[in-house]
C-alpha cells in the first residue's frame, strides 16, 4: 500500500480548560520540512512537538498551526504592555503618514500576536501528555488522507509500468522482424556497392552475425521485465515510506527503455520506445508525490 505526502489533518480537544485545534497540512518534499505556528506560551514544547510530527510523518513539506480557544471557563489574561507600546508606536506614526484616524488601534492592538496571552504560561506534564493526544489524532487524520491519496497513485503507477510491459510485448514482436531487415538491408548496400558476386558470401555472413549482436537488445529486455516486475512487488510492501525506493527502480526502467531505443536502428521500435518513455514520464511525476 502506497501513501502519498499529501495530505491534511485536523484535532480539537480540550486540555488543562484550554481548547486546542491543531491543523497539520502536508505536501510533497525531498526531506522533512516543517513551518510550525505555535502559541508562545507552547514554545517551550517546540523540540518535542517537532520531534513528534517527524517520527509520524516522515519527510514531506508540512505546515502546522496550533492555536488555542478559551473555554467557558475563562482564565485571566495579561497584557504584554512593553509590546503594546511598541506595535502603537509604530500604528500611530503609520496613521499619521497615511492621514488615516487612529481611534480604532486599540481595537488592532489586542488583537496583535502575544499582546493578550493566558497567565497560565506552560502546561503542566499532565496536560502536556494530554496535548500529546491530541497532535497525534491530528497525525492520524492525516495519515488517513495520505493513505486515501496513495491508494490513487497505486493505480496510476500500475497502470503506466502495464503500459510499459504492453509496449515491450510489441518490441519482442517486432525484433525477429528487425533483424531480418537489417540483414536485407546490409546485403542490399553490399551488392550495390560492390557488386553481389565481388563479395565472400560466408564472410558477410559471419560480418551479418557480429553485427546482429552488438546492437542485439534482449538482455535489455529482460532486465527491463525483471525491474518492473520488482517495481510491482515494491509497491505491495509494508514499508510506509518506499517513494525513493521506487524512484531508483524507475532510473533502472528508463536505463533500459533507452539503451533499447539507442540500438534498435528501426524506425518502427523506435516509435514503441517513444510510447514506453511517455509513461516512464508519467510514472515519474507520480513518484514524486510517494511517501
Amino acid at each position: 500500500m502506497l501513501k502519498s505526502m499529501t495530505g491534511f489533518g485536523r484535532a480539537e480537544q480540550t486540555v488543562g480548560g484550554k481548547t486546542f485545534l491543531v491543523d497539520i497540512k502536508s505536501l510533497n518534499g525531498k526531506q522533512f520540512e516543517l513551518q510550525l505556528k505555535l502559541p508562545g506560551f507552547l514554545k517551550p514544547f517546540e523540540f518535542q512537538i517537532r520531534k513528534l510530527i517527524s517520527e509520524k510523518l516522515g519527510r514531506g513539506t508540512l505546515d502546522c498551526t496550533i492555536s488555542l480557544k478559551q473555554t467557558g471557563n475563562a482564565k485571566p489574561v495579561t497584557i504584554n504592555t512593553d509590546l503594546a507600546k511598541a506595535y502603537y508606536q509604530a500604528l500611530a506614526e503609520l496613521s499619521s503618514e497615511l492621514n488615516i484616524d487612529p481611534s480604532n488601534i486599540l481595537s488592532t492592538l489586542v488583537k496583535l500576536p502575544e499582546v493578550i496571552t493566558p497567565t497560565s504560561d506552560t502546561l503542566s506534564d499532565e496536560e502536556w501528555q494530554e496535548f500529546e493526544k491530541v497532535i497525534q489524532s491530528a497525525i492520524d487524520d492525516l495519515n488517513l488522507h495520505r493513505l486515501d491519496e496513495g491508494k490513487s497513485l497505486e493505480q496510476d503507477l500500475l497502470l503506466r509500468i502495464d503500459n510499459i510491459l504492453r509496449q515491450q510485448i510489441e518490441v519482442i514482436r517486432l525484433e525477429p522482424l528487425r533483424q531480418q531487415k537489417i540483414k536485407e538491408g546490409l546485403r542490399k548496400m553490399l551488392e550495390e556497392s560492390v557488386g553481389k558476386e565481388n563479395y565472400d558470401e560466408n564472410r558477410l555472413e559471419q560480418e551479418i552475425i557480429y553485427y546482429i549482436e552488438k546492437i542485439d537488445i534482449s538482455e535489455e529486455q529482460v532486465r527491463l521485465k525483471n525491474h518492473c516486475d520488482y517495481f510491482k512487488s515494491v509497491l505491495q510492501e509494508g514499508d510506509d515510506s518506499k517513494g525513493k525506493k521506487l524512484s531508483f527502480i524507475l532510473q533502472e526502467i528508463g536505463r533500459e527503455i533507452n539503451t533499447t531505443g539507442s540500438k534498435a536502428y528501426d524506425s518502427t521500435i523506435q516509435k514503441v520506445v517513444v510510447l514506453m518513455k511517455d509513461e516512464l514520464e508519467k510514472a515519474k511525476e507520480q513518484i514524486l508525490n510517494v511517501l
